[in-house]
């Protein structure tokens, strides 16, 4: 998955192709100027700290960058050049794309969450593709993900993946419905999930009504 020192690179790398000093990112986009800062990249306790969507957002706005610019800035922590011996350099890669009204039909996905079927579309996305086997994207169709995900963001699924609390996922149950939300719980019987739109209620799902459940590591907006 994208790493948590690799978005800070993004961040850095966009800063330096405008000639501004990550503080001066962060003016320049209308956040406090303190917000790119190093010690805003870890909390007090040593828990990383990641930049939200809606930061980045600003700052591609103030810059006029795209996000596959951005993307472009991601770069391997690590030594050779920032490269983790043996490891594949970050690169373009076209992987699956889909909405998430058609999400619900049957024939987009095997039985574990991966991509399967006719009628994907691609979008580009910067990944090392022996790591990212099965990586897709959804589109979000509508208002029900406000204010965190808007109408047209696409969010970036790697089915497989471990999930943890406090986890942003896309959940598919056996009658078809496919919805974002946060894991709150996950017991060896049911998830408890926390809507990202305050006026839609929270979810309580038995696994046997689970099809399957998939990380979000990416928005793009």
């Amino acid at each position: 998955m994208l790493s948590h020192g690799q978005i800070w690179n993004a961040i850095d790398g966009l800063a330096e192709r405008h000639d501004l000093t990550p503080s001066g990112l962060a003016r320049r986009a209308g956040l406090d100027p303190t917000s790119f800062n190093k010690s805003k990249r870890l909390s007090s306790d040593g828990r990383l700290r990641w930049p939200s969507t809606e930061s980045i957002a600003k700052v591609l706005e103030a810059t006029g960058a795209s996000m596959e610019q951005f993307m472009s800035f991601l770069r391997p922590e690590g030594g050779n050049g920032g490269m983790p011996e043996g490891a594949l350099p970050s690169q373009a890669g076209s992987i699956p794309l889909l909405g998430f009204a058609q999400a619900g039909a049957g024939g987009f996905f095997d039985d574990g969450g991966f991509p399967a079927g006719q009628g994907w579309d691609v979008v580009e996305f910067p990944a090392a593709p022996a790591q990212k086997a099965g990586v897709y994207a959804l589109e979000v169709q509508g208002e029900s993900m406000m204010p965190l995900y808007r109408d047209g963001d696409v969010l970036i699924v790697e089915p497989g993946a471990q999930v943890r609390r406090n986890d942003r996922v896309v959940v598919k149950t056996r009658e078809g419905e496919v919805m974002a939300k946060v894991l709150l719980r996950h017991s060896p019987r049911s998830i408890e999930l926390l809507s990202l739109n305050p006026e839609h209620p929270n979810r309580n799902l038995e696994l046997s009504d689970v099809e399957w459940i998939a990380r979000i590591i990416w928005a793009s907006q």
